[in-house]
């Protein structure tokens, strides 16, 4: 079975014990937790060549790098936790949702996520599964004020969302985002947010691997993102993964649980979407634009005779239907450079705008073609 555009094939290779889980924001009131609103996905085949360190949150104590400029993990608390707030969202609850010891005829659920500072306008950074649905955003600073939210805009294709606070500059520390694609596995990082409803918590780990593909909300792949082990749970939605300058270096989302034991709490292997990513989103979205991204329109998986992505399905209608692409191609390289495997393509694919015009090299049996692809504008949903 073929995974959503992008990814690999579900289990491929670990007998698909692993999922992916959004991080969910934890229901702190009128509802039994947790109840409907973890969602479940399968995880790529973590073989692939994005380089992992093997490693455990123990490894990083007080100082979490060895390299010049870095900072110890109380010094990034104290620089940083000020600029990390905590959202309270209140949603409508699905009747199955309803907690016994709510009040009679509630029809509403609270949950709690993280979000972050992104400037003095009041801007805050967090992930699109932590605000979706929201009928009342509340965030809580670090010295205990509140103020309400507003909603500017929210990307599900890579699980990026900005809300917006009308509060005094003074309240607001915004914190500075890194070049993600300088980050290196065996790098100290550090996690600040409220998982299980504990704010202002800060967790410490390393980089586990970079270049790791997930799942977003709405069936697409996040390609790039950053595993850490740094300790992230429910409630560290939205939160940032700091790096040890102090620079965020993405937005936690996604844990990988083992289906064998159904459990969803942390194992030591988290996900973050890397904050180049994030700010090219949240800069569109702050401006009123539209978020737009590439589609090719197939489903894929690794190919198993060697290198390149093999197509699983192609959706009717889709720029690669019209080119000519089939189920069974093997899709060995973009433009003249060479396409690992189906995570390749994903970036690849992801790295270009709607419209663009890509060359695609096909292996279809024993034949190599050549064919020419439009890029489409990605639906709002695999389903779509």
């Amino acid at each position: 079975m073929d995974a959503p555009e992008g990814t690999q094939e579900v289990g491929k290779g670990n007998r698909g014990r692993r999922r992916l889980l959004l991080i969910p924001a934890t229901f702190v009131a009128g509802v039994v937790a947790a109840a409907g609103v973890i969602t479940g996905f399968g995880v790529a085949d973590s073989s692939s060549p994005g380089a992992a360190v093997s490693a455990t949150a123990s490894t990083a104590t007080a100082s979490i790098a060895q390299k010049a400029a870095s900072l110890d993990a109380e010094t990034i608390y104290r620089q940083d936790s000020p600029g990390v707030v905590d959202i309270t969202v209140t949603e409508s609850a699905s009747q199955n949702q309803i907690s016994p010891f709510s009040p009679s005829g509630s029809q509403q659920a609270t949950a709690e996520g993280t979000g972050y500072v992104y400037d003095e306008s009041g801007h805050i950074l967090t992930a699109d599964h932590v605000v979706s649905g929201a009928s009342k955003i509340t965030v809580r600073f670090q010295d205990g004020s509140t103020a309400t939210a507003t909603l500017v805009g929210a990307d599900a294709s890579t699980d990026t969302a900005v809300i917006k606070v009308s509060v005094p500059e003074s309240k607001l520390t915004p914190l500075a985002l890194a070049n993600s694609s300088t980050v290196a596995p065996g790098e100290g990082v550090v996690a600040i947010g409220s998982p299980f409803g504990y704010s202002e918590s800060i967790t410490a780990g390393i980089v586990s691997a970079v270049d790791r593909t997930i799942q977003a909300p709405n069936g697409y792949s996040i390609s790039n993102t950053i595993q850490t082990d740094a300790a992230i749970n429910h409630g560290n939605s939205g939160g940032p993964l700091i790096d040890s300058t102090g620079k965020v270096v993405g937005t936690n989302v996604q844990i990988a649980v083992d289906d064998q034991t159904s459990s969803s709490v942390n194992a030591g292997v988290g996900f973050a979407v890397p904050s180049n990513t994030v700010k090219s989103v949240a800069d569109s979205l702050i401006a009123g634009k539209a978020v737009q991204h590439a589609y090719l329109g197939v489903s894929v998986g690794n190919s198993t005779s060697g290198s390149g992505a093999q197509v699983g399905t192609v959706r009717a209608g889709s720029p690669a239907a019209t080119a000519g692409l089939k189920q069974g191609d093997v899709i060995t390289a973009i433009d003249g450079k060479a396409v690992a495997d189906a995570n390749a393509l994903t970036a690849v694919v992801g790295s270009h705008q709607p419209g663009d015009t890509i060359s695609v090299t096909v292996k279809r049996g024993d034949a190599t073609m050549h064919l020419s692809v439009k890029l489409g504008t990605r639906p709002a949903s695999t389903n779509a």
